[in-house]
């Protein structure tokens, strides 16, 4: 692990900054970065900051066989993550509300991923991702549990594609 601290302070020194620290975590191969110079900066270009750090790092790690390390710069990653997700479940609040597919904003691929992990053990609604290269995006849709019912399908076995599995309907 000492040759990745090494490779990313060799890099925000590369980019002209001269305060910043690194932590590494080993075992989760995750690393963060604080840039503590040119805030504004490094606030204006902080998604292709860390789009592009994380991608030299899998360049490197794949060159040398390795398992590479994400890094988050500035909280950056973090506040994303958790801006996603709440934003997906306000969606799912509003697909189940509204009867209605919603859309979500085009994401990146561990964008998405957080989309539809997040929503994977709601039974009312299903993920499902849409869409070509960077306009790839989340629709959340909602199972609506009565007409899954009457179909003879639990809404579990409809989102997983498991159509053999029945719930039992009972006559009047």
């Amino acid at each position: 692990m000492d040759q990745w601290n090494l490779f990313i302070k060799k890099i925000i020194d590369a980019l002209g900054f001269a305060d910043y620290t690194v932590d590494l975590n080993e075992e989760h191969r995750h690393g963060t970065v604080f840039i503590h110079d040119s805030p504004a900066l490094v606030k204006e270009h902080l998604p292709a900051l860390v789009e592009s750090v994380n991608y030299l790092a899998q360049l490197v790690a794949r060159k040398n066989g390795e398992q590479p390390v994400f890094f988050d710069i500035n909280n950056y990653r973090r506040e994303r993550e958790n801006l996603i997700v709440e934003l997906v479940r306000a969606s799912a609040r509003k697909a189940l509300v509204t009867k209605q597919e919603v859309p979500l904003p085009a994401m990146n691929s561990y964008e998405r991923r957080l989309a539809h992990v997040e929503l994977a053990a709601n039974p009312f609604v299903m993920t499902e991702s849409v869409g070509m290269g960077r306009g790839r995006y989340v629709v959340i849709k909602p199972i609506d549990a009565v007409a899954s019912a009457v179909a003879g399908v639990s809404p579990l076995a409809e989102r997983r594609d498991e159509s053999e599995v029945h719930l039992p309907i009972e006559s009047a």
